[in-house]
């Protein structure tokens, strides 16, 4: 089962009103998630437009897979802002609006005379969350920044690959993408607080401070024991066994959280005995010979496969899961249950994973076309 277009209804943000000058990932992520529930997103694209337009291929209509992912439900406008006349036109929609999301670099607002001092004189009601590289101000502050850039400079990569290897870069934006969560949570967080204030605020979000942010355990490790964290491939640093193991068919994940579980999982092996072994008493002993208990539990589960296998575990209350692909996953049965791909003619996207029992989002418009509502807002 696939998920169809929400029927045209009052949603959680119905009446929010929201100038977007984002562009590529962190923060149409943010605003597609506002747009998802309701709010009235108004894309403004410079004259170039939004530089993902063309990541690709492939592309839908001419326009790269990588755009539609991140913009649907949202108006598509064109205003350039280097002018004076475009510069009106923004200052007419923020008469209006709630809020302001804007990714420029610091500074660039603030030569068009429209930097937060000015905007918060003018529009005392309106919340700007502006998404940097790294703030304003400091050391890094007004440099650019980019999501592979702060998963290296910010520790991630060097705990992601495998032990022996080389630092590896994990392999979606998740930097980018972390970074529109918390904006969109900082955006519902201002609106409530305004409830009581009737005013708007400013919120400063970092690439640099939400790649920070990810940083559990190792952050929370390195303070109590002062050890820099390093690789360690899929193997947690706390836990064992917490990693992937080779079955006859593919990769089996298993995620051994306590003892009761370890002991679940050998016995659902027909093999007791290893839950009895001194060495694998409990989770610090099993740490203490995390290489013994791999290579122990490989030799079992190599006469295995991976899918049906992890089924049967989960089904006895052992964390397990075969490791998929992409393709394997948009196919999974519980996928289509939980309504998680949006179809809509040519449009296949992943549907919000935010639900709502009385105010449900999802896809009411698809993504714009460069332009496409300029002449519903008054511009050529």
């Amino acid at each position: 089962m696939t998920a169809s277009p929400v029927p045209a209804q009052p949603a959680s943000l119905t009446g929010t009103r929201v100038v977007d000058l984002t562009r590529v990932l962190g923060g149409p992520y943010c605003t597609q998630i506002l747009a998802d529930h309701g709010a009235e997103v108004l894309k403004i694209e410079p004259p170039t437009g939004d530089e993902t337009r063309a990541w690709g291929p492939p592309f839908i209509e001419d326009t790269a897979a990588y755009f539609m992912g991140v913009n649907r439900n949202k108006k598509g406008l064109t205003a350039d802002l280097t002018t004076e006349a475009g510069r009106q036109f923004l200052r007419a929609q923020l008469a209006n609006a709630d809020v302001l999301i804007e990714n420029f670099k610091p500074g660039t607002l603030e030569k068009w005379g429209l930097g937060k001092d000015e905007l918060q004189q003018a529009f005392p009601q309106l919340i700007h969350c502006c998404i940097s590289g790294f703030g304003a101000d400091g050391p890094l502050g007004g440099l650019p920044g980019y999501d592979a850039c702060a998963q290296a400079l910010c520790g991630l990569m060097s705990v992601n690959g495998e032990k022996g290897g080389s630092p590896t870069r994990v392999g979606l934006p998740v930097v980018d993408m972390v970074t529109g969560l918390n904006a969109a949570i900082a955006v519902l967080l201002a609106l409530n607080e305004r409830r009581s204030s009737g005013k708007g605020q400013y919120l400063d979000i970092s690439l640099f401070d939400c790649a920070v942010s990810l940083l559990h355990p190792h952050a929370p490790n390195y303070f109590a024991s002062g050890k820099v964290p390093g690789l360690t491939g899929n193997a947690h640093p706390n836990i064992a066994p917490y990693e992937s193991f080779p079955t006859a068919s593919g990769e089996l994940f298993l995620a051994i959280g306590n003892n009761r579980q370890f002991a679940m999982l050998c016995a659902e092996l027909g093999r007791p005995d290893i839950a009895a072994d001194p060495r694998f008493t409990n989770n610090a002993d099993r740490l203490a010979h995390r290489t013994q208990l791999h290579d122990t539990l490989s030799s079992v589960l190599a006469e295995h496969d991976a899918a049906p296998l992890a089924d049967q575990l989960m089904k006895a209350g052992v964390p397990a899961s075969p490791v998929n692909n992409v393709a394997q996953l948009l196919a999974h049965p519980h996928t289509r249950h939980r309504q998680m791909v949006i179809e809509q003619g040519s449009y296949r996207a992943i549907n919000t994973p935010i639900k709502l029992s009385r105010t449900p989002g999802g896809l009411r418009s698809l993504p714009p076309a460069f332009g496409e509502h300029n002449r519903e807002y008054g511009l050529k």
